[in-house]
């Protein structure tokens, strides 16, 4: 499952559909190879139909070779359970958590990945989550996330926000904070707590880049929470429920476990539109070094 709703406000455009690799390769693009090469079948799209045109005439089944089943389900504002309404001075999406329940009605029975549409992962990510979740197939409330390292999650051009996690001896997730306005000042991470004021991070914190992985019964969990999180929030016109929302009361009610995978794969990403010459730089890079064709999808 590909989250690519959101509109890159910050970035200034579609930057799910940016290409930056040496054919017009987006993100995505590398995204879904190194996903076919770890064995998964399908890949879900969760966009908006204010860009739907643009998006299916790039990201066409055609475009794949066929070596991958595409199904695309949308995130809006209005897809609310039922006795809720939109307020009127809501224009944020509803959170990425939200954007997994829209595609209940297309994945029933296999356990699935959920990745950002901006974010590349690395392919040994993608072999790592897949495994996993080959081994949980059938089974219920047994979930994973490749975690990264903080200090190499960050942008050299302002904050990020980033899921920062907890661990205990058996690599089970214990807890996951959603931090904001994580950056480098004077060679010191740092990131702004809930009262505003500027915390130290240490560099080595386990976060989520929402590289996740669930078996079916989380869209049941999800469903069911939603609601009771909206009776709370939905007065709140920045109120988003995350995924870390849903993973932590699932977790803290011990309902279910998520196991923080880590692997070797180096993450990097397109935050600002000031990332994207880095982006290109390390693709590059990556082409020479063997790890991809030149020219991706033949």
């Amino acid at each position: 499952m590909v989250l690519a709703a959101g509109m890159g406000s910050r970035y200034g455009s579609l930057k799910q559909m940016d290409g930056v690799g040496p054919n017009g390769e987006a993100i995505i693009d590398y995204s879904i190879y190194d996903a076919i090469r770890a064995g998964f079948g399908k890949v879900v799209f969760v966009i908006r139909h204010l860009f739907e045109k643009e998006f299916r005439e790039i990201f066409t089944p055609g475009r794949f070779g066929g070596q991958i089943e595409v199904d695309f389900v949308f995130q809006e504002l209005d897809k609310l359970p039922a006795g809720f309404t939109v307020p009127a001075e809501r224009v944020k999406p509803w959170g990425t958590n939200h954007a997994v329940m829209m595609a209940a009605g297309v994945i029933r029975e296999e356990p699935f990945a959920v990745i950002n549409a901006d974010d590349f992962y690395g392919q040994e990510a993608y072999q790592t989550i897949g495994r996993y979740l080959r081994s949980v197939a059938g089974q219920k409330n047994h979930y994973c996330m490749v975690g990264y390292e903080v200090q190499n999650t960050l942008s050299d051009f302002g904050a990020v926000s980033r899921g920062v996690c907890g661990v205990d001896a058996n690599n089970n997730l214990t807890s996951m904070v959603e931090r904001t306005s994580i950056e480098r000042i004077n060679g010191k991470i740092v990131f702004k707590d809930e009262n505003g004021e500027m915390r130290p991070l240490d560099g080595k914190a386990p976060v989520s880049m929402n590289m996740f992985g669930f078996t079916p019964d989380y869209f049941d969990y999800s469903e069911k929470y939603f609601s009771s999180y909206l009776k709370d929030n939905i007065d709140n016109p920045k109120s988003e429920f995350y995924i870390p929302t849903m993973v932590n009361k699932l977790v803290n009610d011990g309902t279910a476990q998520m196991r923080v995978l880590h692997c070797p794969a180096q993450w990097f990403g397109v935050t600002y539109k000031e990332d994207r010459p880095a982006v290109v730089e390390r693709i590059r890079k990556l082409i020479a070094a063997g790890n991809y064709p030149e020219k991706l999808w033949k």
